[in-house]
């Protein structure tokens, strides 16, 4: 078991009842922990040779831009609404408890462009099924797509297109 597996805390019950909730906050206050969890999440993608690594708010930024940084790429965050300045492009979905939208910069994507999409963890996928087809309608080539950790019973890799990649992989 590498030292962030184990520096993930799991809190039962949060936010609801039912729910078994991976806290990343131990694994980046610890700094062997958060070295080696952006080094490995790195060696999974540089293959794929991105130009960017999007990733969604929160957890995404957190650990999409050392990864980036470590790979020599760009870094693009993908929002809720309003939270962007000037033109943007969005893609709404449904999540288990409503629905909700993404937005990213109007421009900074281009045709031909190679994309990893990263986020923290997955669940049942909508947030990052959303990014993907988002990212798509750019006509950027969207790579692969990477996790942190992956909730298996929930089947979330199962609605993404790209080759997806976790480190860490939970039943729930």
């Amino acid at each position: 078991m590498k030292g962030y597996e184990k520096s993930i805390r799991v809190i039962e019950g949060f936010p609801k009842e039912g729910i078994s909730f991976k806290d990343i906050s131990t694994l980046l206050s610890n700094k062997e922990a958060f070295h080696e969890a952006v080094d490995d999440l790195a060696a999974v993608i540089k293959d794929w040779e991105p130009d960017y690594i999007i990733g969604p708010e929160s957890r995404g930024f957190v650990l999409g831009s050392p990864i980036a940084y470590a790979l020599g790429c760009g870094f693009i965050m993908a929002r809720k609404p309003g939270k962007l300045p000037g033109k943007v492009i969005k893609e709404s979905y449904t999540l288990e408890y409503g629905a909700a939208t993404i937005e990213l910069p109007e421009g900074l994507i281009k045709k031909g462009d190679k994309i990893v999409l990263f986020d923290d963890l997955l669940a049942t996928g909508g947030t990052l099924k959303a990014l993907e087809d988002l990212v798509s309608t750019t006509g950027a080539d969207v790579k692969g797509i990477v996790t942190l950790i992956e909730l298996t019973d929930l089947k979330g890799s199962k609605v993404l297109k790209a080759p997806y990649k976790s480190l860490i992989k939970y039943p729930h």
